[in-house]
């Protein structure tokens, strides 16, 4: 086997066998994955000699460009592909004619077909389009998807992290780590040198890339101790020529492609003989690059900044001079060359075309390379590039840009007398305040918007401000006001025959009715879903979606729920809406939470605890509600900073679950005045909005807590435990899959039977602080034999078993089947089915009677029982 892949035997076979399986009708996606340097392209080359000899490889890359390329990996495959797929690539990229082209290429004759596409963690987000894509089709295409990416790079903010998270939940996924090379392969590597191989291995730690390097540079004196020390090395056996050939094809982050080889080098690819004899270059008749990007790299990281900027002028001047470059490719030379006039008149059509690929991130950094040029640019179109960006910067969560953006383009369009433009940024900038949590600038401008808007004399600019008022309404449960203008919003709509406003104020008034407990609220947010997705209006589409799932969620309808949370997450996936995406996450976590399944939750919650508003306090909630509840450190520090965001957006929606989850901590610390102070005021805001769920939620930790309120005529299960009903609130809670809230309802019964059941339940849960409350009635009441607590939930778990796993063992356990615990945890079967088989593995039971031995003899279930 060839030196670059050794120690890769069993990758190669893993791949060889998803290609034999593909072949046959099961395609899959293999995720090939480790450090840079570790050897992801040499496995990638080597597939040839294992696949099947009728499969048919296909492979693209992903660019370091500072500013993604739109759909880079898959236009590198015009030339290999057919005619259609080609022209769907290089005729404007839409998106839709690129899948249904994709897809028609990879079922197509001979099969299997192997897609690679490397680097992805550089992929911009049109390419992470087309991927989601593939992975939810590939199961059913006689195809193999590669994959390969830096593990070692990626955040928790990464792009490339909600594709993994799809790809973890593909019926066929091949993982594939790819480890370091041993202290064995570093000898048999070395042996051919003269350096020590154990000096090697201390140097490189078994990095392929950097033992190569090494071994590569041995013959000019001692081992470099980086691996740019290696390279540069190398260099100096070298021509001057062939140096400056290879300094002028580093500065370009990919391969360059033959035309632009021609134009950078004054004999063309003849001046890449030598490095491509020295293994610096691999060179084929389309394309040129470096054997490495850590090659690359190290050669660009190592030149002067004059010598930068020299450079990528020559590689801006070809590009110029060439027909139909990529104008994100100009853009990224003319930043590296300082050249302004150039990302002034290349910017703007880079950040349109990255836009239309649905790359907003890129179509963004475009715009703010372009802005640092304002002087540039006249008023009017400079305040169309405002616009512009602040949109961008809105669709991928960037409030504080978008901020900034749209008030400097208000100031400009008030300056420059265009009324209607102004109508126009003013309602934006309303919204986009909204987007950053901050209400009162967020009315400031929605009532001059309306205002201006009546002053203009446009029926579609005054309905406009009118519904984003309305929402603004429905959004502080002043469910009225939101009716009053979201009615006016629709009758201009209907005589406009605008079909993004009618979706946008539907959305407001039907929100606000249902939410004022008119249960035909729900058919007019249900219409205004159909009206945007039937217009093609993502915004509103998943502004529609996010009220009928935020809806259902507080009416404990949680199974109505999520038929709509998937389509939405994809929707938003799909389009790139960022902002939204974090909101479906939070939105699914809340779902979780209420399941009971905490460890999923916790996941989705961290997705959307970040900077951006509208996610980040509902997501530091929930996160400090599992905190709460399994009894962990750290909740109230979560719970002081979404407290600091929902104050500062004045809505019920915000501060009545940060209320709920601090009165509920200090309930279970036994601080009853804490729970006054924390859930008082909220109660109070709720009952003069009459919002039945925070209403019911409060009220009830106030009781709890001895503090009297007013009777609560709901039937919400929080209110009917206020009234000390609590069987029908527990019945209540079942119904709606809430184990922890059935539990605690159950546990408010005087009879010992029903608290010892709520007592394994919460056992179950892992929900420790409600438990320990619940031993110490069952002591007062005189129980003799309490179960003792689970003794490894949160310490050490010997088993390896993850939370959920924990979750159904426990329930294995007590003899319950797995379409009853499908049902206790509000599972599906398959999934439990699942988790049974990883349960019975990892505790090296044969049968389901045997966990309860084995789990009992790890500590993992209650031994005996108090006395």
């Amino acid at each position: 086997m060839d030196r670059g892949v050794l120690e890769r035997d069993h990758e190669l076979e893993r791949l060889a066998a998803a290609a034999r399986d593909a072949a046959d009708g099961a395609g899959s996606v293999a995720l090939v994955l480790g450090e840079a340097g570790i050897g992801k392209s040499s496995l990638v080359k080597a597939m040839p000699c294992v696949l099947p000899a009728e499969a048919r490889i296909l492979v693209g890359e992903c660019d370091d460009l500072a500013t993604r390329r739109p759909l880079g990996p898959f236009r590198d495959l015009v030339g290999s592909v057919g005619t259609e797929l080609a022209r769907a690539l290089t005729q404007g990229g839409d998106r839709a004619r690129v899948y249904d082209a994709l897809r028609a290429e990879l079922t197509a004759a001979p099969h299997p077909a192997v897609l690679v596409v490397e680097d992805v963690h550089w992929a911009d987000e049109a390419s992470l389009d087309v991927l989601r894509f593939l992975v939810h089709r590939v199961e059913r295409l006689p195809a193999v998807l590669v994959l390969t990416y830096r593990d070692d790079e990626l955040d928790r903010a990464h792009p490339l992290r909600h594709l993994l998270g799809q790809v973890s939940r593909a019926e066929r996924v091949h993982r594939l780590p790819l480890s370091r090379l041993s202290v064995q392969a570093v000898h048999r590597l070395s042996a051919a040198s003269r350096l020590d191989p154990a000096e090697v291995y201390a140097v490189t730690s078994g990095n392929p890339f950097f033992v190569a390097e090494v071994l590569a540079a041995g013959g000019t004196g001692g081992v470099p101790p980086t691996v740019v020390d290696a390279v540069l090395a190398r260099l100096r056996g070298l021509d001057d020529r062939t140096r400056d050939v290879l300094e002028q094809l580093a500065v370009v982050p990919s391969a360059v492609e033959r035309p632009l080889v021609d134009a950078l080098l004054t004999d063309g690819v003849a001046e890449l003989a030598a490095a491509e004899r020295r293994g610096m270059l691999t060179v084929t008749p389309e394309r040129a690059g470096f054997r490495h990007e850590l090659i690359r790299r190290a050669i660009a990281d190592s030149l002067p900044a004059a010598r930068r900027i020299e450079l990528n002028r020559a590689v801006l001047a070809a590009l110029v001079a060439a027909p139909d470059s990529d104008p994100s490719r100009v853009v990224h030379h003319a930043a590296e060359a300082g050249d302004q006039e150039a990302i002034v008149r290349y910017g703007p059509d880079a950040a349109r075309d990255a836009a239309e690929a649905g790359a907003h991130r890129e179509a963004a950094a475009h715009l703010r390379l372009v802005l640092r040029q304002r002087d540039r640019f006249g008023s009017a179109e400079l305040a169309g590039l405002l616009e512009r960006y602040a949109v961008e910067s809105y669709t991928i969560a960037d409030s504080a840009a978008a901020v900034g953006a749209e008030r400097d383009a208000v100031a400009l369009r008030r300056s420059l007398g265009d009324t209607r433009a102004l109508g126009a940024d003013l309602r934006w900038l309303s919204r986009i305040h909204w987007w950053a949590g901050d209400a009162d600038e967020a009315q400031r401008a929605a009532r001059e918007a309306i205002a201006v808007g009546e002053d203009a004399g446009d029926d579609r600019l005054l309905a406009l401000a009118l519904s984003n008022t309305s929402q603004l309404h429905m959004l502080s449960d002043r469910h009225t006001e939101a009716i009053d203008f979201g009615e006016r919003a629709i009758a201009l709509a209907h005589r406009t025959d605008d079909p993004a406003i009618l979706a946008h104020a539907l959305n407001n008034v039907g929100s606000a009715r249902w939410r004022s407990g008119d249960p035909l609220g729900r058919a007019q947010v249900e219409e205004s879903l159909k009206v945007a997705l039937a217009a093609g209006e993502i915004d509103h589409a998943c502004r529609s979606y996010a009220n009928l799932i935020w809806s259902l969620l507080e009416n404990l309808q949680y199974a109505e729920a999520d038929r709509f949370l998937a389509p939405a997450m994809e929707l938003a996936d799909r389009a790139e809406h960022l902002g939204f995406l974090s909101y479906f996450h939070v939105e699914l976590a809340l779902r979780r939470f209420a399941a009971g399944a905490w460890d999923d939750a916790e996941q989705h919650a961290e997705l959307g605890a970040h900077d951006f508003v509208p996610a980040r306090c509902p997501a530091l909630t929930v996160l400090a509600r599992v905190r709460v509840r399994r009894g962990r450190s750290g909740a109230g520090e979560l719970l002081d900073q979404a407290r600091e965001i929902a104050v500062h957006t004045r809505e019920l929606q915000r501060i009545g679950p940060v209320a709920a989850a601090q009165a509920e901590a200090a309930w279970l610390r036994g601080d009853r005045p804490a729970v006054v102070d924390a859930a008082g005021e909220a109660f109070e805001q709720a009952r003069g909005l009459a919002a039945v769920p925070y209403r019911a939620e409060l009220g009830y930790w106030l009781t709890k807590a001895g503090h009297p309120i007013p009777p609560d005529s709901s039937d919400h299960p929080y209110a009917l435990q206020s009234a000390g009903r609590w069987r029908e609130a527990a019945r209540a809670w079942l119904a709606a899959g809430c184990p922890y809230e059935h539990a605690a309802a159950l546990a408010e019964s005087a009879a010992p039977e029903d608290k010892l059941a709520a007592l394994s339940a919460l056992d179950v849960l892992g929900a420790q602080p409600l438990a320990r409350l619940i031993r110490g009635e069952l002591r007062r009441i005189g129980v003799r034999h309490i179960p003792r607590g689970p003794l490894a939930v949160t310490r050490d778990n010997p088993a390896g078993l993850t939370e959920r796993q924990l979750q159904v063992m426990r329930l294995l356990a007590q003899g319950l089947t797995n379409h009853e615990i499908a049902e206790r945890l509000v599972l599906s079967v398959r999934t439990v089915d699942n988790h049974v088989s990883a349960v019975l593995e990892k505790l090296g039971a044969r049968t389901r009677r045997e966990v309860s031995v084995h789990a009992t003899e790890l500590g993992l279930l209650p031994g005996s029982a108090e006395t």
